[in-house]
């Protein structure tokens, strides 16, 4: 008999069955049409669909990333009701510092995987081993492995309780939070909600917008207003699926969890070409296999229908801002969250920087945490 707390060994092992599923329904795709001179403009192009649907089909090896996942400590527990899925790579060096590492949306665990050698073993890779860190990788509730929500609630908040939660149930007292897009805004609400254990937060966007103060706007520098018109290109090109997520998830849903070529399309427009092919389709294929594409979207929902936190966060944030990724724009940034100790914007990587930049993110971690142990260290002595 289990208790609902336990942590239960994890291995990934996709039936099968569900491999010549995926196989056959690709092969019936019934394709849609698109204008000749479309190109990009009406979103996501029949000719991308294509090449990620034809590579699934035929060249596509999920068992081999199923091993690679598999090399990793996986587990799972039950946190307020919920299933729990985790990555827990603990590192060989003795003095090694926790880390809870956040994916968002359309991402997985897989967005991690090329930053876990470096920060766990870095003796291995060259790297001072005097700095390395214990890694815990969890899946949103609601994505990928920790498979579907059950129940209503699972915001930003709860999720962020629940990796306090999970952070304690593993052993760690003091520990930092690592996120990228939605465990970007994740990651702040666990420095929020377990503000006496985590020592600091560390995302590669800060999520902070107008309040529609025009006061706001007063002296915005050239730097500042090219990012707030990013922000609005971004939000009339290419923010629909934010707003269709945030409204009617499974309106969509319908037809996600029927077609992997639906999912292509759909996931597709925040990958696009700026990642290659396989890892693309490995965190697609984790949302099919999961059937994880009606709850993952209902997170959308769920922020969009409750009141988030107005007071400033406080605990250390630093921010690793990567080329041709979302701008955080630091007068609003500085509102939001009073305790900003590193800023840097690299001219590399995107949006994906643990996978598309490794070695600029993994310095940047390193640089960062490196820096609050040693003042919590030179604290200490004193």
């Amino acid at each position: 008999m289990t208790n609902s707390t336990d942590i239960r060994p994890f291995r990934i092992d996709v039936p099968q069955a569900d491999l010549d599923d995926l196989r056959d329904r690709l092969a019936r795709t019934r394709w849609t049409e698109e204008l000749p001179d479309a190109g990009a403009d009406y979103g996501v192009t029949v000719d991308y669909v294509r090449r990620l649907a034809t590579h699934w089909q035929h060249t596509y090896d999920w068992r081999a990333w199923e091993t690679k996942l598999n090399a990793y400590p996986q587990f799972t527990t039950e946190i307020d009701g919920q299933n729990i899925h985790f990555l827990h790579v603990r590192s060989p060096e003795p003095n090694a510092f926790p880390l809870v590492l956040t994916h968002g949306w359309p991402g997985s665990v897989v967005e991690y995987l090329d930053v876990i050698g470096p920060l766990t073993d870095p003796r291995a890779h060259g790297l001072d081993p005097a700095l390395a860190f214990h890694l815990v990788i969890p899946s949103i509730p609601g994505f990928g492995f920790s498979g579907p929500t059950k129940e209503r609630g699972w915001t930003t908040q709860r999720v962020a309780r629940a990796w306090a939660e999970l952070m304690r149930r593993l052993g760690y007292d003091r520990y930092g939070a690592v996120g990228n897009d939605g465990g970007s805004m994740i990651s702040p609400e666990v420095g929020r909600v377990d503000s006496s254990h985590v020592v600091g937060v560390h995302v590669t966007q800060i999520f902070s917008f107008p309040s529609g103060d025009p006061a706001e706007f007063e002296g915005m520098t050239e730097d500042e207003l090219a990012a707030m018109a990013h922000l609005q290109w971004f939000h009339e090109n290419l923010g629909a699926f934010g707003q269709l997520q945030g409204q009617q998830p499974q309106t969509l849903a319908h037809a996600l969890a029927d077609s992997p070529v639906g999912l292509i399309g759909w996931n597709g427009q925040l990958f696009g070409d700026a990642v290659d092919i396989e890892f693309a389709l490995t965190n697609m294929a984790i949302y099919w296999f999961t059937r994880t594409s009606a709850s993952s979207a209902r997170f959308y929902y769920e922020n969009a229908h409750t009141d988030a936190p107005t007071e400033p966060t406080t605990v250390p944030i630093g921010l690793a801002s990567f080329a041709g990724d979302f701008k955080s724009i630091r007068r609003f940034v500085d509102r939001d969250h009073k305790n900003v100790v590193s800023w840097h914007e690299y001219a590399v990587g995107g949006h994906y920087a643990a996978h598309q930049a490794p070695d600029v993110l993994v310095a940047d971690l390193r640089g960062f945490y490196g820096g609050l142990l040693a003042e919590h260290t030179d604290a200490g002595a004193r």
